[in-house]
């Protein structure tokens, strides 16, 4: 830490970092989601925003220059002066396995975008190296953290929906990738974790998947069953749009009651059993910091910066990404193979 008592943070991601539609969006855009890194540290007054790390100099120069902060070209070189307290790791989605490695290997506490990486063996080998120097190993499952979200979690836990029968998740917009599938394993993460978060570990899945408009398996659902008896859905596609009202819908329905979550951050409503009077939260007019969805991220950031300075796990610890890319390879197999595939 800084005498001032912050916490240093590089950010590893000058662009070609990935915004919330999955696409190469860097830092072009306020929507970008390097951007949305370097917003939250370089304007926390307990951060101090300690470096910039990109391949090209003059672009990386630019972006040290516009958040107040160091611009590098090597990570090892910012590890050796900076010696931060966080890494937060922002690459373009299939380029995450060796700069992290890099990052973990001369032990630094780090945080990373999802997806995890595209291999399954590529995220033993960063989750078993992580563990064999026992650092701080978090993944920005953001998603987790929108109010409605936390109001579903709330509600799951106090026993308001009952014994879960049934979950769906829905989420489609724009997005492009050369990787075939590219919207399950970068995009639909969010969904796998976002269900097994709300309820619980998914114990087998069935795959459908079509390439019918080319650049790969763009559009796919999922039957999926749940270890606690229940069973679910997942439809995810990048052949809609985001700008479509409910482009992203999840629904939980149990013996008590039903939850739908809208847009993740528009809307919660819940329903007792037979009853047609429900509960409805919806961001209040002053309400901006709810409605917004980025801001999820931020709410995450306290999460995390609270449990590193105290020394405890992260709150989305980076095996829930590689849970994740488990399901998503699951899937995969399920598709190839036109049979069911336990986890």
């Amino acid at each position: 830490m800084t005498r001032q008592g912050k916490l240093k943070v590089a950010l590893v991601g000058a662009g070609g970092t990935t915004d919330g539609k999955g696409l190469s969006g860097g830092f072009k855009s306020p929507g970008s989601w390097g951007h949305q890194h370097a917003r939250i540290f370089s304007t926390r007054p307990d951060v101090d925003f300690c470096a910039i790390v990109g391949r090209d100099p003059e672009k990386t120069q630019r972006k040290a220059i516009e958040y107040g902060t160091n611009s590098y070209t090597s990570i090892s070189d910012m590890l050796e002066k900076e010696t931060p307290d966080l890494v937060s790791m922002c690459l373009p989605n299939q380029d995450h396995f060796k700069a992290t490695l890099q990052v973990i290997q001369a032990g630094f506490p780090l945080l990373v975008e999802k997806p995890l990486v595209f291999d399954l063996k590529e995220a033993d080998i960063l989750l078993n190296e992580a563990a064999k120097r026992n650092l701080f190993f978090a993944i920005n499952l953001n998603h987790r953290f929108a109010k409605p979200v936390q109001l579903a979690y709330d509600a799951i836990k106090n026993g308001k929906l009952g014994d879960l029968t049934f979950a769906s998740w829905r989420f489609g917009g724009e997005g492009a990738s050369e990787h075939p599938h590219a919207n399950l394993i970068e995009t639909q993460c969010h969904g796998i974790d976002m269900l097994e978060y709300l309820c619980g570990p998914i114990e087998s899945v069935m795959a459908e998947m079509t390439d019918k408009t080319g650049g790969g398996f763009r559009t796919l659902s999922l039957a999926l069953k749940f270890t606690n008896g229940a069973v679910g859905s997942l439809i995810g596609t990048y052949d809609s749009s985001y700008a479509y009202p409910d482009t992203q819908r999840v629904e939980l329905d149990g013996t008590k009651g039903r939850i739908v979550i809208h847009d993740t951050v528009k809307r919660y409503t819940y329903n007792g059993l037979g009853n047609e009077l429900g509960e409805v939260w919806e961001a209040g007019y002053f309400n901006d910091e709810d409605r917004d969805f980025h801001r999820t991220f931020d709410n995450h950031i306290d999460k995390l910066l609270q449990a590193l300075r105290a020394g405890e796990q992260p709150p989305v610890h980076a095996k829930a990404g590689y849970r994740a890319l488990l399901v998503a390879d699951a899937a995969i197999r399920s598709y190839q193979s036109g049979s069911r595939i336990k986890i």
